[in-house]
C-alpha cells in the first residue's frame, strides 16, 4: 500500500491563511505563525467594528439633526419629543438626510413640530 501524506490538507490549509493575509506588511503576511494570529486579530476587531458602526452612524445621525435643530431655533431632545408627540414616524436616518440636504424641507418639519 502507498505511503499516504497530509501535504495537500496543509497546503490548502496554509493557503486559506495566505490568502486571508494579503496585503499584511512584512512577516504578518509572509509567515505562519504570525499571519494566523494576526487574522485572528483582524477577525475579532472585525466582528467588533460591525457592532460600532451602527452605534456611530447613530451618533452622526443624532449630530446632524441636532445643528439642524439649533438653526432653526429648538433643541435636539425638545425637537424629537415633539415629533413623538405629533405622531410623526421618522428615524434618525431619514431625519439627518433631510436635514443634511434639504433644510427647507427640515424647517418646516420644526415649524410643524412648534405648532403641536
Amino acid at each position: 500500500m502507498p505511503r499516504s501524506t497530509y501535504a495537500v490538507a496543509s497546503r490548502k490549509r496554509k493557503k486559506k491563511i495566505f490568502k486571508r493575509a494579503k496585503g499584511f506588511v512584512g512577516g504578518r503576511g509572509r509567515l505562519l505563525r504570525t499571519a494566523k494570529e494576526t487574522i485572528a486579530r483582524a477577525m475579532a476587531f472585525a466582528t467588533r467594528d460591525r457592532k460600532q458602526r451602527k452605534r456611530h452612524f447613530r451618533q452622526l445621525w443624532n449630530v446632524r439633526i441636532n445643528a439642524a435643530c439649533r438653526a432653526g431655533g429648538i433643541s435636539y431632545s425638545r425637537f424629537i419629543d415633539a415629533l413623538n408627540k405629533a405622531k410623526i414616524r421618522l428615524n434618525r436616518k431619514s431625519l439627518a438626510e433631510i436635514a443634511a440636504r434639504d433644510e427647507k424641507t427640515f424647517q418646516d418639519l420644526i415649524k410643524l413640530v412648534k405648532k403641536s
